[in-house]
C-alpha cells in the first residue's frame, strides 16, 4: 500500500457519516478461518451439497452435517481481528451505519458490534434451524448430536429437518436481509468493501448501488475485483493492517 492511498481513505473515512461496511471472506481468513474459493479452499476439498438434495436425499443430508461438524472448530475457535476491531471503532464514533457480511462465523458480533448492525447474507454457521418451524439450537448442540451417532438430526419440536442455519446453494438469500442491506448501500456515503472478491450476485451489486447513490467506493482486497476499475480507491494487502491505518487507529 502506498502513503498516498492511506491519506485519501483517511481523508474520506474522516468526513463520512454514514458508512456502510460489506465484508466478505479475506478479513476471516486473517482469524484463521478457511475460505471457501480459493483452489485449497472449503469447496476444492469437499462435494457441495445443493439444498434441494439436502431436503430430499438423507446421503446428502449426512454428508453435509459430516462438512459442517468437521469445519465447526475451527469457526468456533476464531478469533475477531484488527480488521473486525475497526468497524467497532467506527460503530462506537457514530460513523457506522451497518454491516454487511457474506460471512458465516459472526467474528463480527463477537467483536463487539451489536446484532441489529449486522446483515449476514449468507446466514450463520452457529446456530441450526429447522426448516419447518424455524426453531434454532446451537450450532455445539447440534454437532454434539451428530458426534453421538445422529448423522443427519431432526428437530426436537417439530421432528422435521434440521440444517445450519448458513445458505446452501440453490437456497434463497433471506428477503428480509437482502432489502436491508440494500436500503443501506441507497443510504450510506461511503461504502468500505473489505475482503470479497465481488463476484457473488446480488450481493456484488450493492456497491454499485451505493455508488449511483453519490456514496465513495473503498475497496480492500488481497486480489483484483471486478469492480476494481469503478471504485474510488482500491488498496491491496492485509485488512488487518490497512483499515486501522484508514481509521486512524494504533493498536498496541
Amino acid at each position: 500500500m502506498l502513503d498516498w492511498q492511506i491519506e485519501q481513505g483517511r481523508e474520506w473515512i474522516r468526513a463520512a457519516s454514514r458508512i456502510l461496511g460489506f465484508s466478505g471472506a479475506g478479513i476471516s481468513t486473517e482469524s484463521g478461518v478457511a475460505d471457501f474459493r480459493s483452489p485449497n479452499g472449503v469447496w476444492a476439498r469437499n462435494r457441495t451439497v445443493y439444498f434441494e438434495e439436502f431436503v430430499s436425499d438423507e446421503a446428502a443430508r449426512t454428508e453435509a452435517w459430516r462438512q459442517k461438524v468437521e469445519s465447526w472448530p475451527e469457526m468456533r475457535d476464531a478469533l475477531p481481528n484488527a480488521g473486525h476491531r475497526t468497524f467497532v471503532e467506527l460503530h462506537r464514533r457514530g460513523q457506522l451505519a451497518a454491516m454487511i457480511t457474506q460471512n458465516i462465523e459472526r467474528l463480527h458480533q463477537r467483536s463487539g458490534l451489536p446484532s441489529e448492525m449486522v446483515l449476514e447474507l449468507h446466514g450463520t454457521m452457529t446456530e441450526a434451524m429447522c426448516l419447518t418451524c424455524d426453531d434454532r439450537i446451537d450450532m455445539n448442540e447440534a454437532v454434539a448430536r451428530v458426534d453421538a451417532g445422529e448423522k443427519a438430526p431432526k428437530c426436537r419440536e417439530c421432528g422435521e429437518l434440521l440444517k445450519p442455519a448458513t445458505i446452501s446453494f440453490g437456497q434463497n438469500l433471506p428477503q428480509e436481509v437482502l432489502l436491508a442491506a440494500h436500503q443501506a448501500a441507497e443510504s450510506c456515503d461511503l461504502f468500505l468493501a473489505v475482503g470479497s472478491s465481488l463476484v457473488v450476485h446480488p450481493a456484488a451489486s450493492l456497491p454499485v448501488v451505493a455508488q449511483r447513490r453519490g456514496a465513495r467506493l473503498i475497496i480492500i482486497n488481497r486480489d483484483k475485483t471486478p469492480l476494481d476499475a469503478a471504485a474510488d480507491l482500491v488498496i491491496r494487502g492485509e485488512i488487518g493492517s490497512i483499515l486501522p491505518a484508514l481509521a486512524g487507529i494504533t493498536e498496541d
